[in-house]
């Protein structure tokens, strides 16, 4: 089972985001068979076995073991990933997309290179799979508390010299064999506050 799977397909995504399949993938972080979900979720097992087959269409579900009872053969299924995300790419010509983003400092950018970092990541990670190679990534997740929206300013502005210093030493247009990697930083304020309102200036 994939840490992390990446559902990139229209059709897939609307299958695991129908709430009896999305409660189905749930229950499957551990196999099991169709009857243990059914007694489980309170729901007949033809339905549940109707639902598990769509899920397994899309490469959802898959089957983790078979076990002999008499005359009959019983599956035990699995989810394909411990969770999931719904790639940009499944929305077609409508995921966001930075470029069509004129304000480089709105929430909405910031959005939109979310959804870029999961379109390309996932794309590589795919192919990373299929040649049974670990994908080279970098993630630095922290917090920092500012004392004043002064103070925010002045880390804003250190921190972009800092990248560009980084940026102008170790890049190389003509490198042979050098290959470019994507630098995103983005900062926004944690959820769990209620923003306070800052004076403006004038």
């Amino acid at each position: 089972m994939l840490d992390v799977d990446v559902i990139d397909d229209p059709a897939a995504a609307t299958a695991a985001l129908e709430p009896v399949r999305n409660r189905l993938l749930s229950e499957l972080a551990a196999p099991a068979s169709a009857a243990t979900l059914a007694t489980r979720l309170g729901i007949a097992r033809q339905k549940i076995n109707y639902h598990l087959r769509a899920l397994e269409a899309h490469g959802l579900v898959r089957v983790a073991e078979t076990r002999k009872w008499g005359g009959l053969t019983e599956r035990l299924l699995v989810a394909s990933a411990a969770s999931y995300v719904v790639s940009p790419r499944a929305l077609g010509p409508v995921a966001a997309d930075p470029q069509r983003t004129a304000d480089r400092l709105s929430a909405s950018y910031l959005i939109a290179l979310g959804a870029r970092v999961v379109r390309e990541v996932s794309d590589l990670l795919r192919l990373s799979r299929e040649a049974d190679k670990r994908l080279a990534s970098l993630a630095i997740d922290t917090e920092v508390r500012f004392r004043s929206p002064a103070e925010r300013a002045a880390f804003t502005g250190e921190l972009t010299r800092a990248v560009t210093s980084l940026v102008a030493r170790y890049h190389d247009e003509s490198a042979p064999g050098g290959r470019p990697h994507r630098l995103v930083i983005v900062a926004h304020p944690t959820p769990n506050e209620t923003p306070r309102k800052e004076p403006s200036c004038q």
